[in-house]
């Protein structure tokens, strides 16, 4: 149906990056919620041209779910939304099944209309309880009030940016039809930062990035990635829940633009044996005001005493935290050693062959860089594990904790047990939730071998939390 007479909002991209680094600018400066709330109900009432605003929320296992209101309902309601949590894996059983949905209006943004649709307003909700409290099973809240508690009792910010791989594929959908196929088709055969101009990969690259920069990522870098059909486009530090929240638009858009160009872009760690597999390093540090406490000039790597603490934390709990950075079965294959995997539960400073990196950096960039972490991961839940981790974990007694020879699970079922036998994430996420998260992981992994072979099983693929519908799951 044609739109040319509708008077629907669509705004070029410049503008579009403005108004987003403007409201980037309010959410990193903790403009108070009332003032950004009334500011953006002033827009949406003045604006005549959006016609919905989307409500975004993540499930437990970190897939992103869309919810449209018709903006005058929204203006209406927004205090009272609520939607059916038992249709969300991992939400609320059938008989306790009503959620509310409150709005960050801190999270807001403005969209290109070609990627997103005419007369749209993306803005991220939280995810509340029938008793009015934060809902524990929605991390992105976990996150939040973890990171505003950090902020008020010690002034401390949580800084996270991630490099996330991801594979271009020939055709629409096929992820949901590898069950059929056996195969993903690449669209090129270049290599690392090697592709022509105008390459099929080079030109989603480059439209991929386009929206990012109007949407406000403020972007650093993009290319082709080692193997054949894989991309990398980097943006800048963020806040952590601002930043997990980029990571879902990051994987929306790219999966929208790919859809739009007739192909798949897909976030599976390892879908193609015998070339490197994609992961999602994540570089943290924490700031005290305009001080970087990951940063000392004198010490080890230049890395502070805190920044150390904060590592060895991690590496001490390494076994409890695997399951959530590496979530599916198909993450397993990504922790093969002989393609730069970062399997060995140890630190470097050089090989990226250890858990956790600790790059070159200054006063302002330096950070930890926590490598074992997959594309596939729920964001929220990863980056709530690595700071709650990093800040308030033990450092375990043994004297060689950064040296190596012990390994990350190189199979789910492994994984899921540790994670099952972890008092650590019975203590930051509650046993009802780590029952829940667990119970979804084993019902992923019953549905394929525990050994994992050399090819990559349908299943890995149809049972995948980021590809799961219900005539897939029900063809097992």
């Amino acid at each position: 149906m044609s739109t040319e007479y509708r008077n629907f909002l669509a705004l070029s991209y410049e503008e579009l990056e403005e108004l987003n680094l403007q409201a980037k600018k309010d959410r990193a400066n903790r403009i108070a919620s009332d003032e950004i709330r009334e500011k953006r109900l002033k827009y949406l009432t003045d604006e005549k041209r959006i016609k919905a605003v989307t409500v975004l929320f993540s499930d437990l296992e970190g897939r992103l779910h869309l919810l449209d209101y018709d903006k005058k309902f929204l203006l209406g309601s927004y205090e009272n939304l609520t939607f059916d949590g038992s249709s969300i894996r991992g939400f609320t059983a059938q008989k306790e099944s009503d959620l509310r949905l409150g709005i960050d209006w801190s999270a807001f943004y403005w969209v290109p209309a070609d990627v997103f649709g005419n007369g749209k307003v993306l803005v991220f909700g939280d995810v509340i309880d029938k008793d009015g409290s934060q809902y524990s099973g929605d991390l992105r809240g976990v996150l939040k009030n973890y990171s505003e508690k950090l902020f008020k009792e010690k002034q401390y910010t949580l800084n996270a940016a991630t490099e996330i791989e991801g594979f271009l594929f020939a055709g629409k959908d096929a992820e949901r039809r590898y069950h059929e196929t056996g195969k993903f088709e690449f669209i090129n055969s270049g290599g690392y930062y090697h592709v022509l101009p105008l390459d099929p990969l080079r030109q989603f690259i480059d439209t991929a990035a386009e929206v990012q920069r109007a949407m406000g990522f403020q972007n650093e870098k993009d290319h082709p990635e080692v193997a054949p059909s894989q991309f990398e486009i980097n943006f800048g530090y963020a806040e952590a829940v601002a930043a997990a929240d980029q990571i879902q638009l990051y994987k929306l858009l790219c999966r929208q633009i790919a859809n739009n160009m007739g192909y798949t872009a897909s976030f599976l760690p390892k879908p193609v044996v015998g070339v490197n597999g994609s992961g999602m390093h994540t570089n943290v540090s924490v700031s005290k005001g305009k001080t970087n406490l990951f940063w000392d000039e004198k010490g080890e790597e230049q890395l502070s005493k805190f920044g150390w603490d904060f590592l060895d934390r991690i590496l001490s709990h390494a076994l409890d935290l695997c399951l959530i950075f590496n979530s599916s079965v198909n993450a397993y294959r990504r922790l093969d050693p002989h393609f730069e995997a970062p399997n060995q539960i140890r630190a470097s400073a050089v090989d990226r062959g250890a858990m956790v990196r600790v790059p070159i950096g200054n006063s302002r960039s330096m950070r930890t860089e926590v490598r074992a972490v997959a594309p596939d991961a729920n964001p929220y839940l990863a980056l709530y594990g690595i700071f709650k981790t990093g800040l308030d974990g033990a450092i375990s007694k043994d004297n060689n904790l950064r040296a190596g020879g012990r390994y990350l699970p190189d199979n789910i079922q492994q994984a899921i047990d540790d994670f099952k036998d972890s008092k650590w994430i019975a203590e930051i996420l509650g046993e009802d939730v780590k029952g829940r998260y667990a119970d979804l992981k084993q019902a992923a992994a019953n549905r394929s071998p525990r050994e994992l072979g050399s090819i990559v099983k349908g299943s890995e693929v149809q049972f995948h939390h980021e590809v799961y519908n219900q005539s897939l799951w029900n063809l097992f």
